[in-house]
């Protein structure tokens, strides 16, 4: 009989040991930061409409990234540079590989989380035209915006998003290594910029992307809805003229244009975009 139920069973709970502690930490962390610093007052996360909808992302995400992201790399690594062993493929991503397999890990993490923002700002923007804003609409249909919206991405979103920019990095010889230390700054940033706070840092809001930066890309189109594009650093919209960030006001009202027709639990949102 084959193994692959019990390595899929064996894999569920791997992933699901390392997300429970964060996502206890994560909910501390923002329970009490949201209290003094709110953006906007009222229900806390915990009370927020459709949250077993946002969990089941939150825990399901994970798993569906992981077994993606091995699968991509396998088939680039084999359609691309003709490997197809096993032990070749370990060897070929183990350490990274090329001319950036011989960089400091540091500098190779600096270098694919600049790159990571680059290419993720690009395809965000795509991801709101045509055909591809249906499967990220499934992220903007959250009409109470905290940190446990961070995970709501339809899959196929993810693929051709996140996903597939990390197996971008590792075909061009990035260590998975590099990857795996920009992996606990990734879900804090992503968190805290879904967090209900009115943080703006200051002068530093040009440096990096924050709640009020964030939430701003949560409104309305008319209100700013494109605009804020970038997920870790501002610099790319304000190069290219979708950085938002008004000094008299905070966002205020979130979700998409037909709210009241969107699913709102787990099964109907992955099944939305196939019935547009």
């Amino acid at each position: 009989m084959s193994n692959l139920p019990i390595e899929v069973v064996d894999m569920l709970g791997q992933t699901l040991a390392k997300v429970l502690p964060v996502t206890l930490v994560l909910a501390l962390l923002f329970s009490v930061l949201s209290h003094f610093w709110a953006c906007n007052p009222g229900r806390p996360w915990w009370r927020k409409r459709e949250l077993v909808t946002d969990l089941s992302y939150w825990f399901l995400v994970p798993l569906f990234a992981r077994v993606f992201r091995i699968a991509l790399a396998v088939v680039g690594a084999a359609l691309i540079f003709g490997i197809h062993d096993a032990d070749a493929l370990t060897a070929f991503y183990d350490n990274g590989h090329g001319v950036l397999a011989a960089l400091p890990l540091w500098l190779q993490a600096v270098l694919a989380l600049v790159a990571a923002d680059f290419m993720m700002y690009w395809l965000h923007r795509m991801f709101h035209r045509g055909g591809f804003w249906k499967y990220h609409a499934i992220h903007h249909s959250s009409e109470d915006v905290d940190w446990i919206s961070a995970a709501r991405f339809h899959p196929v979103n993810l693929l051709l998003g996140t996903i597939g920019v990390d197996v971008v990095l590792l075909l061009s010889g990035i260590s998975p290594v590099a990857l795996v230390w920009l992996g606990p700054f990734n879900i804090l940033h992503s968190a805290f910029v879904h967090a209900n706070l009115n943080w703006t840092l200051g002068p530093f809001r040009y440096v990096l992307a924050t709640p009020v930066f964030h939430r701003w890309h949560h409104t309305s189109r008319e209100e700013g809805g494109d605009t804020n594009f970038a997920g870790t650093f501002p610099l790319w919209d304000i190069l290219f003229g979708t950085f938002r960030m008004p000094a008299d006001r905070l966002p205020g009202d979130y979700g998409i244009e037909d709210q009241a027709s969107f699913p709102r639990e787990f099964t109907g949102q992955l099944a939305y975009p196939f019935r547009k």
